[in-house]
C-alpha cells in the first residue's frame, strides 16, 4: 500500500510506503550469501559486518538493530521491508534497489548508494553522515526528522522528494535534476554545490534569505 502526501505550492507530494509485514521467521544462518533470497525473515541484532550479500533479494523482511559496517550489498533488492536501528560505516549499496522501504533511526556513515534506485522510501529519524547518492534515482522519497551531513546528490535525479523536519548540512546537488522537490522542511538548509540545479525545487522565503550569500557568490555578485 502507498499513501500520497498532500502537495502544496504547486509541488506534488511524495507517495509514502505503508509496509505491512507478515509474520516473520528469525534468520538463523551464520552469514549472508551473494545473490541470496530472503523472504519473510527477521534479522534482529545481527552482526553483518564485512559480510557479502551482493545481489541478494530481501522481501517482506525486518532488519532491527543490525551492524552493517562494510557490508557488501551492491545491486541488492530490498522490497516491502522495514530497517530499524541499523548502524555502521561504509555500507556498500551501490546500484541497489529500495522499493516500499522504511529506514528508521539509522546511525550510518559513508553509506554508498551511488547509482541506486529508491522508490517509495521513507528515511525517518537518526543521522547519516556522507551519504553517497551520486547518479542515483529517487522517486517518492521522504527524509523525515533526520540529520544528513554532507549528502552527495551529484548527478542524481530526484522526483517528488520531501525533506520534513530534517537537517540538511553541506549538501551537494551538482549536476542533479530536481522535479517536485520540497526543501521547505529542511532546517538548516546548507547547500555547498549545485545551487544552479534547484529549478524544480521549492524553498521558503527564510531559506532564500539564508542562501542569499551563497547564491550571490555563485553568480559573482559582491554584496557590500
Amino acid at each position: 500500500m502507498v499513501r500520497r502526501a498532500a502537495g502544496s505550492a504547486g509541488v506534488k507530494g511524495a507517495r509514502r510506503p505503508e509496509v505491512r509485514l507478515p509474520p516473520l521467521e528469525p534468520w538463523t544462518e551464520a552469514e549472508l550469501e551473494p545473490d541470496g533470497d530472503y523472504d519473510g525473515l527477521e534479522f534482529r541484532d545481527c552482526d553483518l559486518t564485512g559480510q557479502d550479500g551482493a545481489g541478494a533479494r530481501f522481501m517482506d523482511c525486518a532488519l532491527t538493530g543490525c551492524a552493517v559496517d562494510e557490508t557488501a550489498l551492491g545491486r541488492a533488492r530490498v522490497l516491502d521491508s522495514v530497517l530499524t536501528g541499523l548502524r555502521g560505516v561504509g555500507t556498500r549499496l551501490a546500484e541497489a534497489t529500495l522499493r516500499d522501504v522504511e529506514l528508521v533511526d539509522a546511525r550510518l556513515g559513508g553509506t554508498q548508494l551511488h547509482g541506486a534506485v529508491l522508490e517509495r522510501v521513507v528515511i525517518r529519524g537518526g543521522k547519516i553522515d556522507y551519504l553517497n547518492l551520486r547518479e542515483a534515482r529517487l522517486k517518492d522519497v521522504v527524509f523525515e526528522s533526520c540529520v544528513l551531513v554532507e549528502p552527495d546528490f551529484a548527478g542524481a535525479r530526484l522526483e517528488r522528494v520531501e525533506f520534513t523536519d530534517c537537517a540538511l548540512k553541506g549538501a551537494d546537488f551538482g549536476g542533479a535534476t530536481l522535479t517536485d522537490v520540497d526543501l521547505r522542511g529542511a532546517a538548516p538548509l546548507e547547500i555547498t554545490r549545485g545551487l544552479d540545479r534547484l529549478s524544480g525545487a521549492v524553498i521558503s522565503t527564510g531559506q532564500l534569505l539564508d542562501l542569499a550569500p551563497v547564491l550571490a557568490a555563485s553568480m559573482g555578485i559582491r554584496v557590500m
